[in-house]
């Protein structure tokens, strides 16, 4: 069994554009998209690690390593054709952060996968971050990072574990990947790229992924629907639209704007070169 539609998984930094990015694809005439964060990503994590734990199916390997992993490899297809199959549309889009850190497995599962992924200057992420939170002081955040101090939520949003610090691990662990045909299946494209051309960086994206080019008009776009931003206490919002515009850099304060740059030097180094970095 094969997938049956061209998925576009789109993954990446919080606050780095994915809802944009789904919201613009979503223009394109052949593209299925809701624009939501996807719970898919999730539900074949939990299948992998079910069926993983099930005597039954452990003892079928003993017996036929081979035929019980073809199994599970038609049977996560299945589930993936059955996932989308309200939509006859060619391309479909699944939105989840999670994707960043199943490379290798989608692999196995779609060889053919191309993932989008979203990066934005880490310090206007945390700079989006707090003012969101300026506007929702009485609510914790939903992993209760709030402990009262700039310095303090910086440090639990960009640990190893935390909400920007995980992702941006992912991101850093590609290069631990030694085959460039894999890695070349991922695009990294920037916040600030997409809102100051987007025209083009469409284009790119369409011709990138082997899709019929379509000229979006950023100055009438379809909004979609939000997510429940309830979920997240309004603290990482996901409003779309009608059309793209600028605005003002966030400025944080120098010893929170200097601790991100050296803890994520390797991440400027990578994709924003142009940034001054403290003792460079």
């Amino acid at each position: 069994m094969n997938i049956d539609k061209k998925i576009v998984y789109v993954t990446g930094l919080p606050r780095a554009g994915t809802t944009l990015m789904c919201q613009l694809l979503g223009q394109h005439p052949d593209v299925y998209c809701t624009g939501h964060s996807s719970p898919l990503c999730g539900v074949i994590n939990q299948f992998r690690q079910n069926i993983s734990d099930s005597d039954f199916l452990l003892s079928q390997l003993d017996s036929d390593l081979d035929l019980v992993h073809n199994r599970l490899l038609a049977a996560t297809r299945g589930l993936i054709n059955g996932w989308f199959e309200e939509t006859e549309l060619p391309v479909v889009v699944d939105k989840n952060r999670g994707w960043l850190n199943m490379v290798q497995m989608m692999e196995v599962i779609d060889p053919d996968f191309q993932m989008i992924v979203c990066v934005r200057d880490p310090r206007q992420i945390m700079g989006s971050i707090e003012k969101q939170h300026a506007k929702t002081r009485l609510l914790d955040f939903p992993d209760h990072t709030d402990s009262h101090s700039i310095s303090n939520r910086m440090s639990r949003l960009f640990s190893d574990t935390g909400v920007v610090g995980e992702p941006m691990k992912y991101i850093e662990h590609m290069q631990d990947i030694e085959n460039e045909e894999i890695r070349g299946r991922l695009c990294y494209l920037m916040y600030e790229q997409l809102i100051t051309n987007p025209v083009d960086s469409m284009s790119f994206i369409y011709d990138w992924l082997g899709i019929e080019d379509y000229t979006i008009n950023p100055d009438n776009l379809e909004a979609i629907p939000g997510e429940a931003d309830s979920y997240y206490r309004y603290k990482y919002t996901h409003r779309t639209y009608k059309t793209i515009s600028t605005r003002a850099p966030h400025v944080l304060p120098i010893r929170i704007d200097e601790a991100i740059l050296r803890q994520f030097s390797w991440f400027f180094k990578q994709f924003y070169p142009e940034v001054e970095l403290p003792g460079a």
